[in-house]
């Protein structure tokens, strides 16, 4: 079975910076390199959104909101997907997850929160 699980969530001030990471377990190395991976988040009251998408070929989109902030990248030999954020804004408060189209269905991992207050 494929699962996804990030990681590196917090509390951080207003223009702090926080890296996630999402470590994909029991996905082979050819399957990883060719999928796409996004990061999505979800305030409290608001619906979830996506935040980056990173495909094969080294191709990334980014919302407005984020972009020039936020920096999605993977590690294909660790299989793992980041979002580096920077900047960041109480606006920013969320719970992250990332997502990924595996046999036909949508896998995502259970997220981390991210919280920035001062």
């Amino acid at each position: 079975q494929v699962h996804l699980v990030e990681s590196g969530g917090g509390l951080v001030q207003p223009g702090g910076s926080l890296k996630l990471s999402c470590r994909v377990s029991g996905m082979i190395l050819s399957v990883f390199n060719s999928n796409v991976f996004s990061w999505y988040r979800q305030a409290p009251g608001k619906q979830r959104e996506l935040v980056a998408t990173s495909s094969s070929g080294s191709n990334t989109i980014y919302i407005d909101s984020v972009k020039g902030r936020f920096t999605i990248s993977r590690d294909n030999t660790r299989r793992s997907v980041y979002l580096q954020m920077n900047g960041l804004k109480p606006e920013d408060t969320a719970v992250y997850y990332c997502r990924t189209p595996y046999s036909g269905k949508d896998l995502w991992g259970p997220g981390t929160q991210v919280t920035v207050s001062s």
